[in-house]
């Protein structure tokens, strides 16, 4: 609960539906700012908290430690607010239901501080709790088989690690992991990744791999 947002919007007299009415959004949308881990996109977050009479990091600490690159960030507000995503992977276990271990290791070899890289897999573990809310998006997650059998530069471990974290989310209700067959051939996917966010009563986005760093 964001206690900070909800006890501003006493003060200032504001529901909900206000909110909601002065914002542009879905009554819905608005009750969900007040949930963990829902936070507006930064043009209504800075509109609310003029409307409050707020500092944006007052209602919104958080924002303010954000981790993740700059560039992806846009990409992060929208995938709080998805009401269901769409996620295919050809190389790698989607973000959203990588292990820490194996997040690591996908930044193995790239040109970043050891400060940058435990920025990126904090952010990284940080998103997956969109997936424990009491209302989470729907994730549908299509994975290359490939995948599952890459070895983490000889680390087993890691390797079971996560295919257990895969087996263990399968089995909640808002997620559906499916599997394209090694000796499926040529198909349109092997172009690259790509995920698409439904917002709610907001048009499809979709999102391409460039510079997406295995997200």
């Amino acid at each position: 609960m964001n206690h900070a947002l909800q006890a501003a919007m006493a003060e200032a007299g504001e529901t909900t539906e206000s909110l909601a009415a002065q914002t542009g959004v879905d009554p819905k949308t608005a009750a969900r700012w007040i949930s963990p881990g829902r936070v507006p996109q930064p043009r209504r977050r800075a509109t609310i908290a003029s409307i409050l009479g707020r500092d944006v990091g007052d209602l919104w600490p958080d924002v303010l430690k954000r981790r993740e690159p700059e560039w992806l960030r846009a990409w992060v507000d929208w995938e709080r607010e998805a009401v269901a995503l769409r996620w295919f992977e050809h190389c790698w276990v989607p973000g959203l239901l990588q292990t820490e271990a194996y997040a690591r290791a996908t930044l193995a070899g790239e040109a970043l501080t050891p400060a940058e890289v435990d920025d990126i897999v904090a952010s990284r573990i940080d998103r997956q709790a969109i997936l424990r809310r009491e209302r989470p998006p729907l994730l549908i997650a299509v994975i290359h088989e490939l995948v599952l059998h890459q070895s983490a530069y000889g680390n087993r471990e890691l390797m079971r690690e996560q295919v257990e974290r895969l087996a263990q989310c399968a089995e909640m209700p808002s997620i559906q992991i499916l599997v394209v067959p090694h000796d499926v051939g040529m198909y349109p996917g092997l172009g690259g990744g790509f995920i698409v966010a439904e917002l709610p009563k907001v048009s499809t986005l979709r999102m391409s791999t460039a510079r997406r760093q295995r997200r």
